[in-house]
């Protein structure tokens, strides 16, 4: 009756330790599944970010090409106002005199490319912005992809109401 006693004991902690050890499992399957969850949050956390990164490197490329714009703009002022036939220009580090028909030609060509650039990045950043509005839950912009009429539209359009 001694050694059934002896025995008794180990078999209950034996018992006892498998419940144990499924709770150890189902909490390293918890863990798991948390890790996936947090994991998953963290990449779309970061996609948002890279995202707004994105909008914000846009607007900060418009405003810079803007500004250059608006420096030929005051060129092209400046130029109507000259009297001279040549004019100094800088280029880089060095100021060269140049014709006044051959500098307005290259400032006015300057700034058809810096019109396209902008026009470009605007409508870049309207996907974007849709983009980043996208992933953060929020609905698309209504009236935003809107684009003004052509000459060719408006003439048209005109013509209708003329009749």
């Amino acid at each position: 009756m001694y050694s059934r006693w002896r025995y008794a004991p180990l078999k209950l902690f034996a018992i006892r330790q498998k419940p144990r050890e499924e709770e150890e499992e189902q909490q390293l399957a918890a863990a798991a599944s948390m890790d996936a969850v947090s994991q998953r949050v963290l990449e779309h956390l970061t996609e948002v970010e890279e995202a707004a990164e994105e909008v914000l490197s846009s607007k900060q490329q418009v405003v810079e090409l803007d500004s250059r714009r608006n420096r030929n703009r005051e060129a092209l002022s400046a130029l109507r106002t000259e009297d001279t036939e040549k004019v100094k220009v800088c280029f880089g580090n060095m100021f060269i005199k140049l014709p006044k028909l051959k500098t307005r030609e290259m400032i006015q060509k300057d700034q058809e490319q810096l019109d396209k650039e902008i026009n470009e990045l605007r409508k870049g950043l309207k996907a974007k912005v849709n983009r980043l509005n996208e992933l953060q839950g929020k609905p698309e912009l209504r009236g935003y992809s809107l684009s003004p009429l052509s000459t060719e539209e408006i003439k048209a359009i005109n013509s209708l109401f003329k009749r």
